[in-house]
């Protein structure tokens, strides 16, 4: 039976969609599938790791038959990559694809559709909203590399995102440093807040485009859904209680300075260079009128850097973690940053000059 027959773009950009987070070793060899149903010349493609769902469709089918099948994510999405760019076929017969595109031909085991683990949708979804999408994705990308990895505390690897009154708030933290930024809607929210793992936030970024379409949120009480353009993302949430952000943030330094971005970023990442791999500390000393940036490692080696500012606050020295600094720095788009200091021993922040909606907070460092 014929599933598919169309342009290899028209089934390559689907698959591509939804393959993102299929891994390739699991615990159930039927996940390193993705499903594919087909009714009439509407075709479904799904993948899932049981805590994340894509899908997306397209008109791509062949025939009036319904069907059904799951077959290897990776290698028919590498078959389709080394394929021309011409016309592909996809047929089912005696639990075989055959993959056919002019004298190439590929033939796959498949699974049983029905053997196929979907995530089962929540009954009731509390708060709907919709964002552009490029909100989304900047609201995002403000926040995502502030997020733990792999820390113990498992509710620190993901991303708080709470909705309240015209805000949409996105926080992430790692325990070292914390990352704010939130956008003003039109609409208006009663409080909700939730945390969405780590490679939920990481697929929604390569799916999310720069437009203005609009992505459907819907949150449940242990599930999120995103809805754009062709595509479904169900993520499950993570469970526990997120640090309060409104503590960590500190107010009313009095020690404050703005410079520009690029020329911070170049020095620490100067300054980078005479760290180890297990030591990343950075040595700031701020003075009147000038900013040194120092560096040294186990072999008496030394780096260092002097920058002019307009600064006329306390005598500060003070020890980071040059990778935290970095971060933000290579992520933030603007011309300059402005830095607020209590003490030696206390937090820093960096803002945005004339933008309330983002802030960056960097625990500081024995040196």
């Amino acid at each position: 039976m014929q599933l598919v027959k169309t342009h290899r773009d028209a089934l390559l950009r689907p698959l591509q969609i939804v393959s993102g987070i299929v891994e390739r070793r699991h615990t159930l060899p039927i996940l390193a599938n993705i499903l594919i149903r087909k009714d009439g010349d509407e075709v479904t493609l799904l993948s899932t790791d049981i805590e994340v769902q894509i899908s997306t469709h397209a008109a791509i089918g062949s025939g009036k038959e319904a069907a059904a099948t799951t077959v290897a994510a990776r290698k028919l999405l590498d078959i389709l990559r080394a394929l021309p760019d011409s016309e592909v076929s996809l047929s089912l017969s005696n639990k075989r694809m055959t993959i056919q595109s002019g004298k190439s031909r590929f033939a796959l085991q498949t699974l049983a559709a029905e053997e196929f683990p979907t995530v089962a949708q929540a009954e009731h979804y509390g708060a709907q909203f919709s964002l552009p999408q490029k909100t989304l994705k900047h609201l995002f990308n403000m926040v995502h590399f502030s997020m733990a990895q792999q820390d113990i505390r498992y509710y620190l690897n993901g991303l708080l995102l709470v909705v309240e009154g015209q805000n949409v708030i996105a926080v992430a933290t790692d325990g070292h440093r914390l990352a704010f930024s939130q956008t003003v809607t039109e609409q208006q929210f009663a409080r909700q807040e939730v945390i969405i793992p780590r490679k939920t936030i990481l697929e929604l970024q390569r799916l999310l485009n720069d437009g203005d379409d609009p992505v459907t949120l819907a949150i449940a009480t242990n599930q999120v859904k995103f809805s754009f353009s062709d595509i479904e993302l169900i993520s499950k949430l993570v469970e526990g209680k997120f640090p309060d952000y409104t503590r960590v943030v500190p107010k009313a330094y009095k020690n404050n300075f703005t410079i520009g971005r690029e020329v911070l970023l170049r020095s620490l990442q100067r300054a980078a260079i005479m760290t180890s791999d297990k030591f990343k500390g950075v040595r700031c000393m701020m003075a009147p009128g000038s900013l040194k940036i120092s560096s040294t490692n186990a072999d008496q080696e030394e780096a260092v850097e002097e920058i002019e500012i307009d600064y006329g606050g306390d005598s500060i020295d003070i020890g980071f973690n040059v990778t935290y600094l970095l971060d933000v720095l290579n992520n933030l788009k603007c011309d300059s940053v402005s830095i607020s200091l209590g003490d030696a021993n206390s937090s820093a922040l960096v803002t945005v000059p004339d933008d309330p909606n983002f802030k960056y907070v960097v625990m500081p460092m024995r040196i």
